[in-house]
């Protein structure tokens, strides 16, 4: 079924303008696949999507050209840039806020990084949560952090 959910995914996205996780969810739905927000999130990672701007000041979400495209640390500083609005902590998790429909592709992003002292994130529309381990680490993550918004 993933496979199948996968192929209808990369035929939506090539063929439609997808702008939130929702919008990809209610085109899968419109294909009789029923989805969860969770589970299309998690398709979003494993295909590696990303966000392109659509030149009207929105993005949508689209294959990268290359997929080294995706480990870039010039790509990653301009999602940062581009899409993070703030970010906090709390012991060891770090509370990333950006621009809504933005959390996966960043997520992503870190994902992708391997920083050995993230043990995972969770993002939601416009939030990530990214785990640090140890929590001594946490000060280092953020100024990391820091430096990709510029």
């Amino acid at each position: 079924m993933k496979a199948i959910r996968h192929a209808k995914i990369k035929d939506i996205i090539e063929n439609a303008v997808v702008e939130t996780q929702e919008d990809l969810a209610e085109a899968l739905r419109k294909q009789h696949i029923e989805v969860t927000q969770a589970t299309v999130s998690r398709d979003i990672k494993e295909l590696m999507l990303i966000k392109i701007p659509t030149g009207d000041g929105r993005y949508r979400y689209a294959y990268p050209l290359e997929k080294n495209m995706v480990f870039s640390k010039n790509r990653m500083a301009r999602m940062f840039q581009d899409s993070v609005t703030g970010l906090n902590y709390s012991e060891n998790i770090v509370v990333i806020k950006t621009l809504p429909g933005a959390a996966n592709a960043v997520a992503s992003t870190l994902d992708y990084a391997k920083w050995p002292e993230i043990i995972g994130t969770v993002a939601g529309d416009d939030n990530i949560l990214v785990v640090i381990k140890p929590i001594e680490a946490v000060p280092e993550i953020l100024k990391k952090l820091e430096t990709l918004l510029g």
